[in-house]
């Protein structure tokens, strides 16, 4: 199940934007990925989650095209384990044979010790959040291809970037941030569509939310984890979902999000907040 092909996609599938001279984001489907590292200097590459399952065809075509054919990434970064962001990343680990790495609470769910919870269909939203009942929540055995991220907060690689501890959506997800531009890339602990209704993740119609009700288990921890991004002022936010928010829409939407996360992101009712939310 966890390899079939989830028939939702949106305008932007495909259609890969380049944020800065280092940093390209490709949406596939309905989930974006990114490449970082600079075409000039093409030896010197990572790529940050994997897409869909099917996928992998696709990355690899984008990323022959900006850094040649002959030039495999230094590693794969996953912000998480949900299918939509592992999708190719046992076929790409292999292909390039690279290195994995995850924090070290996602290990259980890409090592083929735990599942994550059911997608909960209940929660309120459109079409996408009836559709979860499709969604594989199968955790993924990527064996010794996995290791954890530094203790530190540093990226193998990424000289200049940290990753983020951002729990809720996962209890192992991250974000990572470059404090120079102030660039963010922040999975799914924010998005700036809203994935559960399918009209809005096929026109990706831009509105930042929280991350995915239906597969998002923890959303006191969700919360803490917007403040904290909201707190490094980001310049530019890459999400899993949506399209980049950047300048004073994003600075003044993620500060709503931060204050008003009870009322914009966690559901009305739903599997994983009845009898938590007051």
């Amino acid at each position: 199940m966890k390899d079939r092909l989830i028939p939702v996609t949106s305008i932007a599938s495909g259609l890969e934007q380049s944020v800065a001279n280092d940093i390209h984001c490709l949406p596939i489907q309905v989930v974006n990925v990114c490449l970082i590292g600079n075409p000039e200097r093409p030896g010197d590459w990572v790529l940050v989650d994997t897409g869909m399952p099917k996928s992998a065809d696709d990355i690899i075509d984008v990323a022959g095209g900006l850094f040649g054919k002959r030039y495999n990434p230094k590693a794969i970064i996953l912000t998480h384990g949900h299918f939509d962001h592992v999708g190719a990343v046992e076929e790409l680990a292999d292909y390039w044979d690279v290195p994995v790495y995850a924090h070290t609470s996602e290990m259980p769910y890409l090592t083929g010790q735990k599942d994550y919870p059911e997608p909960d269909t209940t929660v309120e939203g459109g079409m996408v959040s009836k559709m979860s009942r499709m969604f594989p929540n199968e955790g993924i055995d990527l064996g010794e291809r996995v290791q954890p991220l530094p203790q530190d907060g540093t990226i193998p690689h990424l000289s200049e970037w940290k990753w983020i501890h951002t729990p809720g959506h996962t209890e192992g997800h991250i974000s990572l941030f470059r404090e120079t531009d102030r660039i963010l890339i922040a999975g799914d602990a924010f998005v700036t569509v809203k994935q559960e209704y399918l009209f809005k993740v096929l026109t990706q119609q831009q509105e930042i939310s929280g991350p995915p009700r239906y597969l998002t288990p923890d959303w006191e921890a969700a919360w803490e984890s917007v403040r904290k991004l909201e707190a490094l002022k980001p310049n530019v936010a890459i999400t899993g979902h949506g399209f980049p928010m950047a300048g004073e829409e994003l600075t003044n939407n993620l500060a709503k999000l931060s204050s008003d996360f009870d009322r914009i992101a966690i559901p009305e009712h739903g599997r994983f907040v009845d009898g938590k939310k007051e």
